[in-house]
């Protein structure tokens, strides 16, 4: 089954015979004061760099997030994100992610992004069931489904799959077809629970093969609170993508991330003829040399 999100003349396809899709997770300016500081006040410039920065640098497709954590979002989110994705598409031609968990955003998001996007995101949660999936199927967008609900965050990757199912069916009575829908297991801290990681594979595998739905996960909660981690968070999605995850929000700015779904990618034949790897490795070892040639010749220079 493939996924298929478009911007106005690009189409990205995400599915498990396909090279893995890297969605830029910069934009977001939760823990980032100054971004969080200059689009508050209707500057977007930043906003455009790290478009470009992360395009540049292999994302495929980015997520655009306006929480500036404010006592008012459902005020200022929606004015926000609309801006925000107005200064994306006018510096690159990717889809776009319209990431937030209030409600009038993602619609304010869907009326200015061009065409085919993701919403980001859907829980099992009623409530949260009947407001968005109306807006994805009316759309015709991709919506990803996060597997938590009433309850919270299950530590059991079944139940967490039992709560991926319910999305799956209930988007179907909208309408909405399972290649619409991009499932995200939820990725606890290694830190805080034993074999997070390991569940993580599980949930990815079932959703698989019991749904035959693409599946997505934000990286970088898996490292938190623990050293190393870049690391962490490359061999995460490394073992991911070997457990059949087709997609992740992710910083494809950080080189040991890039190069480690590039390797996996490598790995599980999915760059044919090995080209993607070869021409990588050979810029990156390009780059080095010319490094090391520009601080002999500023030697030189200074002896």
């Amino acid at each position: 089954m493939e996924t298929v999100v478009r911007s106005e003349t690009k189409t990205v396809v995400i599915g498990p015979n396909r090279p893995f899709v890297i969605i830029g997770e910069r934009i977001n300016p939760s823990g980032r004061k100054k971004l969080a500081a200059e689009m508050s006040v209707g500057n977007f410039e930043r906003v455009k760099q790290d478009a470009l920065a992360q395009v540049q640098a292999g994302a495929q497709i980015l997520d655009v997030n306006a929480g500036l954590g404010v006592s008012n979002p459902e005020e200022v989110e929606p004015k926000v994100m609309v801006e925000a994705i107005r200064a994306v598409q006018e510096v690159v031609d990717v889809p776009i992610s319209i990431d937030s968990s209030v409600i009038p955003a993602l619609k304010a998001g869907l009326e200015v992004a061009k065409g085919k996007p993701i919403v980001n995101s859907v829980t099992g949660e009623e409530e949260r069931l009947e407001a968005i999936l109306p807006l994805v199927a009316e759309r015709g967008a991709v919506v990803i489904g996060l597997c938590n609900d009433e309850r919270g965050i299950l530590y059991d990757p079944r139940e967490r799959f039992l709560i991926a199912k319910k999305i799956v069916e209930r988007a179907a009575s909208y309408g909405i077809p399972p290649e619409d829908i991009l499932i995200d297991p939820l990725t606890l801290p290694a830190g805080a629970v034993p074999g997070a990681g390991k569940q993580v594979f599980e949930i990815v595998r079932m959703v698989q093969e019991e749904l035959g739905v693409n599946t997505v996960l934000g990286a970088s909660n898996i490292s938190f609170g623990l050293p190393g981690r870049p690391l962490v968070n490359a061999t995460f999605l490394a073992m991911a993508m070997a457990s059949g995850l087709t997609s992740a929000i992710t910083n494809p700015l950080d080189e040991n991330v890039r190069y480690a779904i590039l390797a996996a990618d490598m790995l599980l034949g999915k760059d044919e003829n090995c080209s993607r790897w070869i021409t990588a490795m050979r810029q990156k070892e390009g780059g080095g040399s010319e490094e090391r040639r520009a601080r002999r010749r500023r030697s030189r220079r200074r002896s």
